[in-house]
């Protein structure tokens, strides 16, 4: 496939990669790991599978005692890291990389590097639009979302209709917040007192914040200076539990989310 798409002229390459599957193994991922690099992709990507039969029911047959438990999902991921990082790309953040002339690079470098649903993106554009059963766009005002079940998305679209099945309304609370977490989840840290000012708060609205995110943070994963966060060495994995201690709603969820890692 790939080197079909390339004789077609398709040059920008991505792998999707997935760990912490049935009974996979961190010999399974590293070997995966070495066939793409055979193909020589632009990019990858690498996801931990996200055991959810709460929500995806199909997975109710999946056994769970087929599944590596946190310990080796940490042990794939570290070990699927390493091995992209040893062929020379760039970690992106905490699941995207990339080949140091690439686009991703550049913007991590630049300090432009963007988040959304779709992964890490050099695209700084404030909307993204969604197509699909289940898709989630962002706009400025908010989230949307198509409806999930593919006979509904399908019945709206033929009706010509939008197929969009529930929207979230951003507040302004939720955009400073969003660009903390944003700025965690690129960078592995987050200027509170920077940040703050560009939504027009005062520094102590940032010093309040900070150290209400404390009460959520797990000890020995992030340094806490003067209005900053940075991500400790080592805690790259665990960056989604860095950023969530920011998402106020999060703390207030009664649902079950996937594993951090």
């Amino acid at each position: 496939a790939v080197e079909q798409l390339r004789a077609a002229g398709v040059q920008a390459i991505n792998f999707d990669l997935i760990y912490g599957l049935p009974h996979q193994t961190t010999d399974m991922v590293t070997a995966t790991i070495e066939t793409c690099m055979a193909l020589a992709p632009d990019r990858l990507a690498l996801f931990g599978y996200a055991h959810v039969p709460w929500v995806a029911k199909r997975q109710r047959k999946i056994d769970t005692a087929a599944l590596p438990g946190v310990r080796e999902r940490l042990d794939q991921a570290t070990a699927a890291a390493k091995a992209i990082c040893a062929h020379g790309y760039t970690q992106i953040g905490m699941d995207h990389f990339a080949k140091p002339d690439d686009p991703l690079s550049r913007a991590a470098a630049k300090g432009t590097l963007r988040r959304n649903f779709q992964g890490y993106t050099p695209d700084e554009a404030p909307s993204l639009i969604g197509f699909g059963a289940t898709s989630i766009g962002r706009l400025p005002q908010g989230y949307v979302q198509n409806a999930s079940e593919t006979g509904a998305w399908t019945r709206a679209i033929e009706a010509g209709q939008f197929a969009t099945q529930k929207g979230f309304g951003l507040s302004p609370d939720d955009h400073v917040h969003g660009a903390i977490i944003e700025a965690i989840m690129c960078y592995g840290q987050a200027d509170l007192t920077t940040i703050a000012a560009a939504h027009g708060l005062p520094a102590s609205w940032a010093l309040a914040t900070l150290e209400e995110a404390t009460a959520y943070l797990p000890a020995g994963l992030a340094a806490i200076e003067t209005g900053k966060i940075t991500l400790c060495e080592g805690a790259e994995p665990f960056v989604r539990l860095v950023a969530a201690a920011f998402d106020q709603h999060l703390h207030r969820a009664q649902a079950r989310h996937s594993l951090a890692v």
